[in-house]
């Protein structure tokens, strides 16, 4: 379940992490009275549960209360990446020296948690991370250990981060355990002018199963106005539509990230993030595949999986009872990795289908899937 950004800002300030002073309303004359409240000048930020804002048009600098009004008004009602802007946020603003990018992500495929971290945060993380990986930190965090301060310094280390942000790290990661989260990402951390450490934005994504212990945020159902994502929920499955040609299948939160990137980084954009879990059934991934094949923007399909509690035979089950019932018309390229690997290529091999291929690595899979999708 994705938090908006001022539920998750609230679960940073309970946790004693600095953050704006924010009000959130679905009335622009509201907007105009919170502006006021807040000294006048205030950032109107649209709350949905999808990235890119920003560049969407959905943050907005108000000099005064009637600019604030005149602002939430332009952005309620916005459609951002399939999703309608029901309310805003207007927090106060602050004077930024540097910016930084800290989260933790749950890597199902390693077993562990993964502490990912960049001296250069922003509205183009995205983009240092596909040009220049070396300037994003990957941390493995063992999650029997967690982060202590030892752990955040040798995270800030790695990153380059200032050591302020130590205490920071160490407070996300209690947001991370205590609140069942299977993400939390602060994008971006800044440091001010005073010298402060301030999260400036937040994204926490709960786990599912412990919806019983979050009854606070509500069951996270929401309507999807893009048609792909309501399907995908429809069959609980984790989909977000993004802007790319590469269809991506994964098992696992933090190898759907990372293959993400890696495809990035061969000159091709993700189509989707799509999880099928850590123990998914041949159904499920028949299911996911059966999504990312109804999408007409998707020009080549990557499927990346680790086999653990997943067995990588399932997968390919999967991949082929799918297929029997989906005309492919897309090149399809699968990695299998781990439990059951040699079976599940057998299985596919066995298929022998004209555009299903295989490769042995996520460097090599990612590349062929992103030459197929970019050659015309």
């Amino acid at each position: 379940m994705d938090l908006y950004e001022h539920q998750a800002r609230e679960l940073f300030e309970e946790h004693g992490i600095v953050v704006p002073r924010a009000e959130v309303t679905d009335s622009p004359r509201q907007a105009r009275e919170i502006a006021r409240r807040l000294g006048g000048r205030v950032v109107v930020k649209a709350q949905v549960r999808t990235g890119g804002r920003g560049k969407a048009g959905g943050v907005g600098l108000a000099a005064d209360p009637a600019a604030a009004e005149l602002t939430a008004r332009r952005i309620l009602g916005m459609d951002i990446k399939g999703h309608t802007v029901g309310t805003v946020m207007l927090a106060q603003p602050v004077d930024i020296e540097e910016e930084f990018y800290v989260s933790y992500v749950l890597d199902r495929a390693a077993g562990c948690f993964l502490a990912i971290a960049s001296a250069e945060g922003g509205m183009d993380i995205e983009e240092v991370a596909a040009t220049r990986p070396e300037a994003v930190a990957r941390v493995p965090v063992d999650p029997a250990e967690g982060v202590t301060s030892a752990t955040a310094a040798r995270i800030a280390e790695a990153a380059g981060l200032p050591p302020q942000t130590v205490d920071v790290l160490v407070r996300l990661w209690e947001v991370l355990v205590r609140e069942d989260a299977l993400l939390v990402e602060v994008n971006p951390l800044a440091r001010t002018r005073d010298g402060r450490i301030t999260a400036l934005d937040g994204k926490v994504t709960l786990d599912d199963n412990a919806t019983f212990r979050q009854a606070r945020w509500g069951t996270g159902h929401s309507t999807h106005h893009d048609p792909l994502e309501a399907a995908a929920a429809a069959k609980g499955i984790d989909y977000v539509k993004l802007d790319g040609e590469v269809g991506i299948i994964g098992n696992g939160a933090g190898l759907v990230m990372s293959t993400l990137d890696v495809v990035a980084g061969c000159g091709a954009r993700p189509a989707n993030f799509l999880d099928i879990g850590g123990g998914a059934s041949a159904q499920v991934m028949a299911d996911g595949l059966s999504v990312v094949l109804s999408d007409p923007s998707v020009k080549s399909v990557l499927v990346n999986v680790f086999g653990g509690i997943t067995a990588c035979d399932a997968v390919a089950d999967g991949i082929v009872r799918a297929l029997d019932t989906v005309r492919l018309t897309k090149p399809l390229v699968v990695r299998l990795d781990g439990n059951n690997a040699a079976r599940g290529r057998a299985v596919l091999d066995a298929y022998a289908h004209p555009l299903v291929e295989q490769a042995t690595t996520m460097d090599g899979a990612a590349e062929r899937a992103a030459r197929l999708a970019t050659t015309p």
